[in-house]
C-alpha cells in the first residue's frame, strides 16, 4: 500500500491588500474600503500637524519650536473631514445665521446717530473728463 504523504504548505501571511480582497470580491468596493484608509491617514496627519504648531513641548525632547504659517494643513484637515460629512460650521437659522436686511438698516441708523460721518454712494455711469482751460504755455527750459 502506498501511504500518501501531505505535505501541508506553511500559510503565507497576507499583507493589507491580500485581506481587502479577501474580505470584498467587489473592486468598487475595495477601493472605497482603500480610500477611506487613506483619507484616514491624511486626516490623523495634518491633525496631528495642527496640534503639534499649537502645543508646546518640553524642552527634554530636543525639538526646536517650529513656527510655520498652517493654513495650507488646516485646509487640507478641513477638507478631509468634508469627504468624511463633518462641516466645520454649521448654519444657525433658515437664513444661514447673516445679517438681514432690516439689522443692518437698525445697526446703519444707530450708527449715524452716534457719530457724525458721510456716505458717498458710487454709481457706475458715463463721464467725460474735459479740460477748463486750454494751456499753450510750454515746457521751456
Amino acid at each position: 500500500m502506498s501511504e500518501e504523504v501531505k505535505k501541508e504548505e506553511p500559510k503565507k501571511k497576507k499583507g493589507f491588500f491580500g485581506k481587502i480582497k479577501e474580505a470584498t470580491d467587489d473592486k468598487e468596493e475595495q477601493l472605497a474600503i482603500l480610500s477611506t484608509f487613506v483619507r484616514l491617514g491624511i486626516l490623523v496627519w495634518s491633525g496631528g500637524i495642527l496640534t503639534l504648531a499649537y502645543i508646546k513641548l518640553p524642552p527634554a525632547f530636543g525639538i526646536p519650536e517650529q513656527k510655520f504659517d498652517n493654513t495650507f494643513i488646516a485646509s487640507v484637515f478641513t477638507g478631509v473631514l468634508a469627504t468624511f460629512g463633518v462641516q466645520a460650521g454649521k448654519k444657525a437659522g433658515a437664513n444661514g445665521g447673516g445679517v438681514t436686511r432690516a439689522d443692518m438698516e437698525y445697526l446703519i441708523k444707530k450708527a449715524s446717530e452716534t457719530a457724525p460721518g458721510q456716505t458717498i454712494r458710487v454709481e457706475p455711469g458715463t463721464f467725460t473728463i474735459v479740460p477748463t482751460q486750454k494751456s499753450d504755455d510750454s515746457y521751456k527750459m
